[in-house]
């Protein structure tokens, strides 16, 4: 069987610039276990899968393996990013904010909220690059 899970918190860890120390402070657990869980010896249950992912700022479909957004290289196009998480938005069932409900439209405000931001920071990378 594949050991996708821990590959993913080594290859994050590492990423982060962390010491399997370092994380497994973060996450409450000893060195060994976080050791063992990138080995394939052991799996974080479903709590430390959530904190490692706020750790990391990725899915739990990432940490599992199943998101495809991350290439070889780790890199990630902003674009992509943006594209899953309307997708979820739009998909999620019970989603609220600040305890209020959304509805369809409120969700729609969000996601092309977040297409003018994501605009306009494009705009500005290609400013800042000079490619005008």
């Amino acid at each position: 069987m594949e050991n996708k899970v821990g590959i993913r918190i080594r290859e994050l860890r590492k990423r982060a610039g962390m010491t399997q120390a370092e994380l497994a402070a973060k996450i409450g657990v000893s060195a060994s276990t976080v050791g063992m869980y990138e080995q394939g010896r052991r799996e974080p249950d479903s709590a430390k899968l959530v904190e490692l992912c706020n750790i990391f700022g990725v899915s739990v479909d990432h940490l599992l393996g199943n998101s495809s957004i991350e290439d070889t290289s780790g890199s990630v196009e902003v674009s992509e990013v943006f594209d899953e998480f309307t997708k979820k938005l739009s998909a999620q069932e019970g989603l609220m904010f600040d305890g209020v409900p959304l509805n369809n439209s409120d969700r729609m405000k969000i996601i092309d909220a977040i297409k003018v931001v994501a605009a306009i920071a494009r705009q500005q990378h290609k400013s800042a690059l000079g490619e005008e």
